[in-house]
Parts: C-alpha cells; sequence; structure tokens
C-alpha cells in the first residue's frame, strides 16, 4: 500500500482540526481562546502552503527552503496546538494525534 503524499496528508490534518475547531462556538469563547483558535487556522493554513510549494519545487533548493519553512511553521503549530490545550480547546489525545501526524508529515520531506 502506498503511503499518501505529504500534502495529501495535510490536508486530511486541516480536515480533522478544523473539525475539532468547529465545535466551539467562537463568540462564547475568552478572547485569548479565540486568538489562538484563529492562530491556528493561520498556521495550518501556512503549513499546507509550504508543504505545496515543497512537493511543486523545481529544484533541491527549493525543496530545502521550502522544507524549512514547513519544519518552522510545523513547531510555531505545534506551540499553538500545546497552548490551546491549555484552554481545554484539544484533549491529550487530540494533541498526540496531531503533533504525530505533523511530525510524520515532517519526516515525509526530509
Amino acid at each position: 500500500m502506498e503511503q499518501a503524499s505529504a500534502f495529501d496528508q495535510v490536508k486530511t490534518l486541516d480536515i480533522h482540526v478544523k473539525g475539532i475547531v468547529s465545535k466551539f462556538d467562537i463568540d462564547a469563547l475568552m478572547p485569548d481562546e479565540r486568538k489562538v483558535l484563529a492562530l491556528i487556522k493561520r498556521q495550518l493554513t501556512d503549513f499546507r502552503l509550504d508543504v505545496r510549494d515543497y512537493e511543486y519545487a523545481d529544484t533541491r533548493d527549493e525543496q530545502t527552503r521550502y522544507g524549512a519553512a514547513a519544519q518552522k511553521t510545523e513547531n510555531e503549530l505545534q506551540k499553538s496546538i500545546l497552548q490551546a490545550s491549555e484552554y481545554n480547546l484539544f484533549g491529550a489525545v487530540d494533541v498526540a494525534h496531531i503533533s504525530a501526524r505533523l511530525q510524520q508529515i515532517i519526516t515525509q520531506l526530509q
């Protein structure tokens, strides 16, 4: 069985995370909670675009540059997910699952 591309995995992860986020009434959340959820959505989009650019890169130099950008975004996203878990927006299982998927994607880019 062939493994899905990194970009396909990011799209699946994006759907998963946005599914978790969609369960919350954004207007009922505290400002800090809203801010971290908006940040996570933006970072997920940035990560998806970095991975897409990596896969579409024509040269190894471009791949290296986009891979480094993806790794930086992934680290920031990890921190935001952990911060959101402090507000009980993500459970421990969700954090572990998302972290494992992010690491798997980054590993595939190397």
